[in-house]
């Protein structure tokens, strides 16, 4: 009956009250709000995980999907489950961890059946506790993703900062999944915050702490604000003295380039996986020198004009300069061996390596550049091969 009207019509069939027809109502009955998801997550992947924690803890049996489609938003989702009442059990789901995130799950605004009381968060459920550095709510969660970066110059673009220190942590092995870690960059004079994709990978960017850049040792930490508790983790120069003390191993010649570096005793830091694909490794069969060779930066034409030549080799100079103290800057003519290389000495391994890390895998017109080292008795005797 429809309250209010003369002679008590009935409601419209297929509808239930508010004007919401019953398939609508079915719907909003099996769909849950999954909010706080972090930088990274796609719809794949979180259906995927989350029909995986479900399987896991009994909350459907091993071989259900409850979790049908999903629909991302930028900070949030939804999540289409195959029935109401399972989509009452996947309330328990409430704090589970996320790429270092701690996913909200709860019912859409326009849900109006009844609560139900005997739901429990992710960690009643599991008696495991909260993961260190995951947030509970939005902001504690950017904040945990965010960084300072100290002693930046005003020749320094937000791209270039990005760029460099993201393609440093994936040389060195401090991203946890592919691609540019930093998604986000603002300079402000002489400092600059870094927004990262995930809280861990955050704290792993700590360890680039006094990386040098365009002439100046960039100070990595935790902003001001940061509440969190003290992070341990190491230096840049740690990163190089484990390596140059025989703790970072470098994979046999056999070993693809992809292959992990092992840390044998990864006291740099506890963000510092025990196996990374490090910068080091990018040169199979290569120790580290002070000398460095690009490949895929140039082509025969560039070569061929003396004035554009000149011009190539003051700019590489000047580009190059940024990562340490540039010695010299070899490129050989067109018909010398080694054409389209570019070699770059520098006055320490030190300076090498952040070479390597900044230039590996740059693009140049189109080409991706590869940065590896470069024998020091072949380079003194001008053998570029």
């Amino acid at each position: 009956m429809i309250p209010g009207i003369p002679g008590g019509l009935q409601a419209l069939p297929g509808f239930a009250a508010g004007g919401v027809t019953s398939t609508q109502q079915d719907k909003i009955n099996r769909e849950l709000f999954v909010g706080n998801t972090p930088p990274g997550t796609s719809e794949l992947l979180l259906t995927h995980f989350l029909n995986a924690a479900m399987r896991r803890v009994g909350l459907c049996q091993p071989h259900e999907t409850p979790i049908l489609n999903c629909r991302l938003n930028p900070k949030f989702a939804f999540v289409e489950l195959v029935s109401a009442e399972m989509a009452n059990q996947a309330m328990n789901m409430n704090g589970i961890p996320f790429l270092g995130a701690v996913l909200k799950v709860s019912r859409p605004s326009k849900y109006t059946g009844p609560n139900l009381p005997n739901v429990k968060s992710w960690q009643q459920l599991t008696g495991a506790s909260l993961p260190a550095g995951a947030a509970l709510d939005a902001e504690s969660e950017k904040m945990s993703r965010e960084l300072f970066i100290g002693n930046t110059t005003p020749e320094m673009s937000e791209g270039m900062i990005r760029d460099f220190l993201g393609n440093a942590m994936e040389q060195v092995g401090l991203t946890i999944m592919p691609g540019n870690p930093i998604q986000a960059c603002r300079v402000s004079g002489k400092f600059a915050f870094v927004e990262l994709r995930s809280a861990q990978e955050a704290t792993n960017a700590l360890n680039l702490n006094n990386i040098p850049f365009m002439g100046a040792a960039l100070r990595v930490g935790r902003p001001s604000k940061w509440n969190g508790p003290p992070d341990q983790h190491g230096n840049w120069e740690d990163i190089l003295a484990k390596y140059m003390a025989g703790e970072l191993q470098l994979p046999s010649n056999s070993s693809s380039n992809n292959t992990a570096a092992t840390v044998s005793n990864p006291g740099v830091g506890t963000a510092i996986k025990e196996e990374v694909p490090s910068a080091f490794s990018s040169s199979p069969g290569r120790p580290p020198s002070c000398v460095v060779e690009l490949q895929h930066m140039l082509t025969m034409d560039d070569l061929m004009n003396e004035e554009e030549y000149q011009e190539i080799l003051e700019d590489t100079r000047e580009e190059c300069s940024q990562f340490g103290k540039l010695v010299n800057v070899v490129i050989p003519k067109a018909d010398q061996v080694g054409a389209t290389k570019v070699f770059l000495e520098y006055e320490s391994v030190q300076d090498a390596a952040a070479a390597v890390a900044g230039l590996e895998g740059r693009t140049f017109d189109g080409r991706r550049v590869l940065a590896q080292y470069f024998d020091v008795q072949k380079y003194q005797q001008m053998d570029y091969s």
